[in-house]
């Protein structure tokens, strides 16, 4: 089974293409805002690099948001028309939850809070804890909230690019970011298990339902 991992729901985008025992192609664009021009060049490179046609790929996972408005619609839009044109599934994952997932990978933590920034002094916000597979699964709702609100729902250490909007003495965490590697992993898990759904489902998650009338007040953040 080989499965394709987009992420473009934070500023940046990568591509992976892993089956159920190794990871086959991972690369990373850390520009910022380049995700339009760089996630179809990766994923051709992906499948040209492992000799791979899309119709060889058994489902396509995506970071579903929150997260960057235009960074989740990209992921969505482009991970629904790969699907569409091959009949193929999709697994969306949380991009809280890959956050989570990164702060396992880079630092062994099997307890964290996932804050992403979702500027107006608003975080996204939710707590994870690692389970019999290795993944870290959410303990609670995502939700968005303000500082004070988020500091209150913070149950563990903070990672993430919010991690020290409300909890001082990050030690570098701020500094975690997810990759489709961290989809990837996840994924995995969930496709063992058939857990995926028909490429109409593959819709982007914002939790500010307004998130397209506020884009100029968000400056980059758009």
């Amino acid at each position: 089974m080989k499965l394709l991992a987009l992420e473009t729901a934070n500023e940046q985008c990568s591509v992976s293409l892993v089956d159920m025992t190794q990871e086959l192609y991972f690369q990373l664009d850390s520009r910022a805002k380049a995700q339009t021009q760089t996630i179809l060049p990766l994923i051709e490179d992906a499948l040209l690099q492992t000799n791979t046609q899309l119709k060889d790929v058994d489902a396509i996972a995506f970071s579903r948001g929150p997260g960057s408005f235009s960074g989740v619609r990209i992921n969505a839009a482009v991970t629904q028309a790969l699907a569409w044109s091959q009949d193929l599934p999709v697994i969306p994952v949380s991009s809280l939850q890959a956050l989570a997932q990164a702060a396992f990978r880079h630092s062994g933590l099997q307890q964290v809070t996932a804050v992403l920034d979702a500027r107006m002094q608003e975080v996204y916000i939710a707590n994870f804890s690692l389970d019999e597979h290795g993944i870290m699964q959410a303990i609670d709702d995502e939700k968005l909230l303000n500082y004070e609100q988020a500091t209150a729902y913070c149950k563990f250490i903070a990672v993430g690019s919010g991690a020290a909007l409300i909890q001082a003495d990050q030690d570098g965490l701020q500094a975690i970011v997810a990759t489709a590697q961290d989809i990837a992993s996840i994924a995995k898990v969930y496709a063992a298990q058939h857990k995926w759904v028909d490429a109409e489902y593959a819709l982007p998650v914002y939790l500010r339902d307004d998130a397209w009338k506020k884009i100029p007040e968000q400056g980059k953040a758009g």
